[in-house]
């Protein structure tokens, strides 16, 4: 990719930004992106604008059941906010680049902290369907072969070229999340863990369930770490978690098979802790921030 076309970019995520906030009153200092099967975020929005993935200039479209495909603004226990109802994975073909576009909106928008969801496998057999884990590192197995969305040209607007990621999770917002869970009586199912990501559309093998496991991870996953990536690089505070919706399977002798429904069902079983959580931590995120 050349300069001019890293500048195209720019213009690109800073014309999609601009039409925007002049299409709605609210100035987003917190964005959210909803994983499978817990799109119900967005619903807790006060006085909501909702606008279609299809009628914002150069977003893509969401392809996948479970994601509604838009973005909504609104405040969250006071707070402004904007909510992604549906996000763009590298299996339905889009570019790195592409898919990590809504992040550069959100900070030209003005948002501050990121919020992101998944749905997981569970690598770590100490883990259940259900729980959820507070993401502390990851594993971003696509930038081993080159797929980083920041491979390219660097456009200094939006952040440095060699961006510091041992810090990507942000330790005092994991710190509140544990705070909160323990207040809300979620300690017996969070989970504290690192979270692979994978390219899909294809569920794992049983080899590579176990390779991850040996690698360190706890949970699997298609999405998040490349927004999380293009999110600090922007300078923005990260805060993510997964729901863990299935277990991979590790064993020859399973019967077991991974599948999208599953997915989904988990995310409506486990959807309201998950909303409670997220609107507690979002809600007392003056007194534990520093930017």
């Amino acid at each position: 990719m050349s300069e001019s076309a890293s500048s195209e970019r720019y213009e690109e995520c800073r014309t999609t930004a601009d039409w925007l906030l002049s299409s709605t009153k609210v100035r987003p200092t917190v964005g959210i992106v909803c994983g499978s099967g817990m799109g119900g975020l967005a619903k807790l929005l006060k006085d909501p604008q909702v606008f279609k993935y299809s009628d914002i200039p150069n977003f893509p479209q969401s392809t996948v059941h479970g994601h509604a495909g838009q973005l909504v603004f609104g405040t969250l226990n006071g707070k402004p906010c904007v909510c992604m109802q549906g996000r763009f994975h590298l299996y339905e073909g889009y570019t790195v680049q592409k898919i990590t576009l809504p992040m550069r909106v959100f900070k030209l928008m003005g948002v501050k902290t990121v919020f992101l969801t998944n749905a997981a496998g569970g690598l770590n057999q100490d883990y259940k369907v259900g729980d959820v884990m507070i993401i502390k590192d990851h594993i971003n197995m696509p930038g081993f072969a080159g797929i980083n969305p920041l491979f390219g040209p660097n456009d200094e607007r939006f952040g440095v070229r060699f961006p510091c990621m041992s810090d990507a999770y942000d330790r005092e917002l994991r710190q509140l999340a544990r705070d909160v869970a323990s207040e809300l009586g979620y300690s017996d199912f969070l989970q504290e863990g690192v979270y692979c990501v994978l390219a899909g559309p294809s569920f794992e093998t049983i080899a590579e369930c176990r390779m991850l496991r040996n690698l360190g991870a706890d949970a699997v996953g298609m999405s998040t770490v490349h927004e999380v990536i293009t999110a600090r690089h922007a300078g923005m505070r990260c805060f993510a978690m997964s729901l863990i919706s299935n277990m991979s399977v590790m064993s020859y002798d399973s019967q077991e098979k991974a599948n999208h429904e599953e997915v989904l069902e988990t995310g409506r079983l486990r959807a309201k802790d998950l909303e409670k959580l997220v609107s507690t931590i979002v809600g007392r995120l003056e007194h534990n921030s520093s930017s």
